[in-house]
């Protein structure tokens, strides 16, 4: 006991502080004395000052003296610190040491820590201990894209901090080093013009490496390109409802188009603000010919004309009625005459002239006539006769003429105006005003009875000699354990208008389809047999993914569907086509689950193929050439998205699926990326992170770009290879930063090839940029399969170079040499001004021991006696781990 006091007393000196040390944290403090003897409550030592570097462990403590079994709380910035890396240790029965262990301090770790203890209602505080961390520059401001004018002025800015404090910050502009800034955090760039499309991005320097920003793309406005698809629809007789799409609008936003409309020998022009890109044509000529076509314009200016649209408006009824109608009496009966067609309908498609008669207000019959006499029959002589026709066509019949009066028998040869119509209107008001009288009294009857009966019904007959009886019949029954479904529907989610639009061939009623068994299981959800019912009434076999209920909200539902809108339109032989989304209802209140459906793929996944190829009832064996072909289809598949800027961002094989005829296709592009989110990660929830088919990039600073999607098609590679092992075994998910950070990389596994260890080592590579792009991969693995089918064939013996490995041997070769005969889109590794070249986002780490010069790697190891990235001596990587990291930009 007397040496642990000795040991304690060196490293902390104790001193009798009071119950808020924060009070006098300078000065000698003395235990609180009672009744002449000591029953405070307090904890020695000073506070001090930590520097952790970011990424190593911290650890605090602090004594406690005056409590037999104390309950030390540790708090930082105020809040409790929840950790269970924490330890007590009796120094004697009232005299306890509390230790805090930090591990992986990041940055926000950094601030003000203390322990607090209480005793009987006494509360005693120690002395502040203040952790600073250190590491790589951390960006605050980074450039954003822009659309400037052609040799317009305009600004960058970028803006990073440490600690440690700030070297430099370097702008580039394209493949150029423009500017640099010595000591300051804050920069801006003043760009006098720039006359094309120009990449800019900032590095930040520190003692403890660099960092880079994302790449921002500013663009030089334009005139936007010139309309397309214009369509006539809903054409009427004197109006047309005209929709066209707009071009590219030149990174300049359009704001209004020009319509010019032109009939005969008419000419005029319509200015329509936008969006949406239609509007409606009004006040046009019925049964004439018609052209339109439109342009857009932005604050540049405007786009060219689109080829002229030409349509024919509808035919119109007659505007007229038929003038001077008379009555000619004749023996036979009555006959009805009127004048000739005018000439202002002579344009006019006329069919005849349709005549009706009346007698006490009762049609008594019509007749339609070519020509401009009719005769009225089935009529009754004793009775007035009113007569009226108008003038037909296509399109209808015209204005009647008005009324004409033929007197009954008893005044025959008497003419006189027709009389007056009796009106209606009197006994429609008196039958309307009874109508809402009845209803409106109805409605306060039932009110009032509804309040009587909201429970139920009560007092019910009475009996012969007894009183009433006492009833009662619930109006109804709840179910406190039932529950509705509510329909999913877009309108439901609250989606926009422009994303229901896109979701028209995508977005698969739940009705259309029957689940059936379960065909997987996984962290994120299930994987399900479905039947869908097609346009023509037949049934396709389906696969449908359904996500976990307890990892979207609403926002997640809209990016689900706003991705499966764009990958939709993806068609690769490789890459697995989404035949399209549905909802399926859930309990009101809670959202619809979102669910993928996919072709049907009758091997499955190429992760259980492989392993079950090794591990299976029935093994088989897979020859290289069939692994070969397997990295081919995962490449070309990978070729075709990141050529369509899409990131997959859990490449793995168990996400790539087989055909029947052994084709790989690559799935799962991009659906669940919201759930593969760096927060559940910084939360402590590794498990839910791809982490060791993760970049360093996306582990370090949640950043996915093509180059992270590279990283992990390494790793696929390595998986292939080893038939479905799982990626560092025995190292767990939470020490996968560190232990790459280190320079640790997979090892070569032992039937692999060299050439095929050398592609995933460049896989590896921790600058994202210096990493091979997928067209250089394609192109290498076909050169390795083709040289392995001419050997099958010849069955000539396959030799593989043992002479240099990609592993610790051989980094000197990775990481100087090029690709060899890489294309434009690959970086070359032989420049290293190539680091900020290319226009992508991305952010790569550098902290001290993952990167190391030239002249520090080991030599060749002899033939056979080659190690991988994951052999490197553990002494030297920490001699290495607080060094200085040098890159020569």
């Amino acid at each position: 006991m007397l040496l642990i006091l000795l040991i304690l007393s060196i490293h902390f000196p104790f001193y009798l502080c009071p119950i808020n040390i924060n009070l006098m944290p300078h000065y000698f403090c003395l235990p609180l004395v009672v009744v002449g003897r000591t029953t405070g409550l307090w904890f020695t030592g000073h506070g001090y000052n930590l520097t952790v570097s970011q990424g190593h462990e911290a650890k605090l403590n602090c004594s406690l003296q005056g409590m037999e079994e104390p309950e030390i709380q540790w708090l930082k910035d105020g809040v409790p610190v929840q950790s269970a890396d924490q330890m007590y240790i009796p120094v004697d029965e009232d005299h306890w040491i509390s230790f805090l262990s930090l591990k992986n301090v990041e940055r926000p770790d950094a601030g003000r820590y203390w322990c607090e203890a209480e005793d009987n209602g006494v509360k005693a505080v120690s002395s502040d201990i203040w952790i600073m961390v250190e590491g790589i520059p951390y960006f605050t401001l980074e450039p954003r894209d822009l659309a400037v004018f052609p040799n317009a002025s305009f600004n960058m800015s970028c803006a990073a901090v440490g600690p440690p404090e700030l070297l430099s910050i370097i702008w580039w502009m394209g493949d150029s080093q423009v500017s640099r800034i010595i000591n300051d955090t804050t920069s801006i760039l003043f760009v006098p013009g720039i006359q094309q499309n120009t990449a800019f991005s900032c590095e930040a320097h520190n003692e403890k490496g660099v960092s880079s920003s994302r790449t921002a793309m500013v663009r030089i406005k334009g005139l936007p390109l010139s309309p397309y698809n214009l369509t006539a629809h809903g054409i009427t007789s004197s109006t047309a409802a005209v929709t066209w799409i707009p071009g590219f609008d030149n990174f300049s936003p359009i704001h209004s188009c020009t319509m010019q409309v032109s009939y005969d020998t008419t000419t005029f022009s319509l200015l329509i603000s936008v969006p949406p890109f239609a509007t409606i044509l009004e006040n046009l000529q019925p049964l004439t010919n018609h052209s339109i076509r439109v342009q857009c314009n932005n604050e540049v200016g405007a786009s060219g004309f689109t080829e002229w649209l030409q349509f024919q408006t509808l035919e119109s009824v007659p505007h007229v009625s038929p003038q001077n109608v008379h009555m000619i009496r004749t023996d036979s009966g009555l006959v009805l005459e009127w004048e000739e067609v005018s000439p202002g309908l002579e344009n006019y498609s006329l069919l005849g002239y349709k005549v009706q008669w009346e007698q006490e207000n009762i049609t008594q019959g019509e007749v339609f006539v070519q020509g401009n006499q009719a005769n009225v029959t089935t009529w009754d002589p004793r009775k007035d006769l009113t007569v009226r026709v108008c003038i037909a066509n296509s399109a209808g019949c015209g204005p009647w003429s008005d009324f004409l009066l033929e007197a009954s028998a008893e005044e025959a040869g008497k003419q006189r105006h027709p009389r007056a119509r009796m009106s209606w209107v009197p006994m429609v008001l008196g039958i309307l005003t009874a109508l809402v009288t009845v209803v409106a009294v109805t409605l306060i009857f039932l009110r009032k009875r509804r309040k009587e009966t909201r429970f139920g019904n009560m007092f019910g007959s009475v009996l012969g000699r007894g009183g009433p009886v006492i009833q009662f019949t619930a109006a109804r029954s709840f179910n406190r354990r039932g529950t509705e479904l509510m329909e999913a529907t877009l309108d439901s989610i609250g989606i926009s208008e422009e994303l229901k639009s896109k979701l028209k061939d995508v977005l698969i009623q739940q009705q259309q389809f029957t689940l059936g068994r379960t065909l997987g299981k996984g962290e994120f959800g299930s994987v399900r047999e479905a039947q869908l019912k097609m346009e023509d009434g037949s049934l396709q076999k389906v696969a449908v993914k359904m996500l976990k209920t307890e990892i979207f909200c609403s926002s997640d539902i809209e990016e689900f569907l706003r991705e499966a809108a764009f990958m939709k339109e993806f068609d690769h032989p490789n890459v697995c086509k989404l035949i399209g989304v549905s909802l399926r209802s859930r309990t009101k209140g809670r959202l619809p689950v979102p669910m993928v459906i996919l072709p049907f793929m009758k091997h499955g996944d190429l992760h259980t193929y492989l392993l079950m190829s090794r591990i299976g009832e029935e093994p088989v064996t897979l020859p290289i050439q069939t692994l070969v072909k397997f990295m081919i289809d995962i490449c070309s598949g990978m070729e075709y998205l990141s050529a369509k800027n899409f990131i997959h961002r859990d490449l793995a094989t168990r996400n790539c699926m087989l055909h029947e005829d052994m084709t790989v296709c690559v799935a799962d592009f991009g659906l669940s990326k919201k759930i593969y989110s760096g927060d559940y990660y910084r939360q402590g929830c590794a498990s839910k992170l791809p982490v060791k088919w993760l970049a360093l990039e996306s582990l370090a600073d949640n950043v996915y770009t093509v180059y992270s999607d590279v990283w992990a098609f390494g790793v696929a590679l390595w998986e292939i290879v080893t038939l479905g092992q799982t990626p560092y075994a025995g190292i767990e998910n939470s020490e996968i930063y560190s232990y790459l950070i280190a320079g640790n990389r997979l090892k070569q596994p032992p039937d692999c090839m060299d050439e095929l260890y050398e592609i995933m080592c460049q896989c590896w590579t921790t600058e994202p940029k210096r990493r091979p792009c997928f067209t250089n991969l394609r192109e290498r693995l076909e050169a390795i399969w083709g040289r392995l089918s001419l050997l099958s064939a010849s069955r000539d013996p396959l030799y593989v170079n043992l002479e240099e490995t990609c592993g610790a041997s051989a980094g000197v070769s990775v990481l100087q040499s090029g690709f060899g005969n890489e294309k434009d889109c690959c970086p070359d590794l032989s420049q290293t001004s190539s680091a900020a070249a290319l226009a992508s986002d991305y952010r790569y780490i550098v902290s001290p021991g993952c990167l190391r010069e030239v002249d520090e790697w080991p030599p060749p190891a002899h033939t056979g006696e080659a190690q991988g990235l994951l052999n490197a001596e553990e002494d030297e990587e920490e001699d290495m781990q607080d060094d200085h990291v040098v890159i020569n930009l």
